[in-house]
């Protein structure tokens, strides 16, 4: 697993260039979702399950990449799941409990807009979670995440990294947009000041978490463009790669489109 610094932040595209892979990769992730959910065919074998989880700086476009990634695909045929701090009743629960019901069942998909991870991102910074139970998670992620591929879950994990630079320019953009400002708040402001602690808890997320069968996936963030196309092409791999794992078979990607 490589580290934050090792990433190239420089590589960009041209919206001609991005927008031609989107349309190339989105028919191919819509033949594959049809696949995975029985759809093309009557009487076809559903697919394994698909987890996505998208986590980042905040700014870090994971909106966006999500848009696009959902774009070309029927949206009775995904499930997004969207977390933010955890409710009164929530608490009382082990932390892992709310996110069990989102899982998708075989031929489903979901996209977890932030997971389980807040437990050794923001709670452990911002000391929602003692030390004690930071630190046992972990183990518990792993675990959690293992029962579920061995039922034959496939994961696509994605980190959107950016610069503190590219941070600040994307608040201050926000910040000035009456409506985009909303998207603003002071705990943001506040995160800011505390990146080298975050910057050490992801980190240790991304050592202590990466495994086989539900690996990270680092995307380069500072070009919109780039992340977008990235995140749609490494969900697409991962598919491939989980349905050849699991000896599910799929077909070859359709001819591009052609005008009339």
């Amino acid at each position: 697993m490589a580290r934050l610094d090792d990433l190239d932040l420089s590589q960009k595209l041209k919206r001609r260039d991005q927008d031609e892979r989107l349309a190339r990769s989105g028919r191919r992730l819509a033949q594959l979702r049809l696949v995975l959910g029985g759809k093309l065919h009557d009487g076809d074998p559903l697919g394994p399950p698909l987890v996505v989880v998208m986590e980042g700086w905040d700014a870090s476009g994971k909106g966006g990449a999500i848009k696009r990634l959902l774009a070309p695909l029927d949206s009775r045929h995904v499930r997004v799941a969207s977390f933010s701090a955890p409710t009164p009743d929530e608490k009382r629960h082990h932390y892992l409990q709310r996110f069990w019901i989102p899982q998708p069942g075989w031929g489903g998909m979901t996209v977890f807009d932030r997971s389980w991870y807040g437990r050794v991102l923001v709670e452990r910074v911002a000391g929602f979670a003692t030390e004690e139970q930071w630190k046992r998670a972990y183990d518990e992620i792993v675990e959690f995440e293992g029962t579920l591929a061995a039922e034959g879950t496939i994961f696509a994990k994605l980190w959107l990294h950016i610069s503190e630079e590219e941070q600040l320019r994307r608040f201050e953009r926000r910040q000035a947009d009456p409506l985009k400002a909303w998207k603003i708040t002071d705990e943001d402001w506040r995160n800011r000041e505390k990146r080298p602690q975050y910057v050490e808890a992801v980190e240790e997320m991304l050592a202590r978490t990466d495994v086989h069968t539900a690996p990270w996936i680092l995307v380069e963030g500072e070009s919109k463009r780039f992340a977008r196309v990235k995140v749609m092409e490494s969900v697409i791999e991962q598919i491939e790669r989980g349905c050849a794992a699991r000896g599910f078979e799929l077909p070859q990607p359709l001819e591009p489109e052609t005008s009339v």
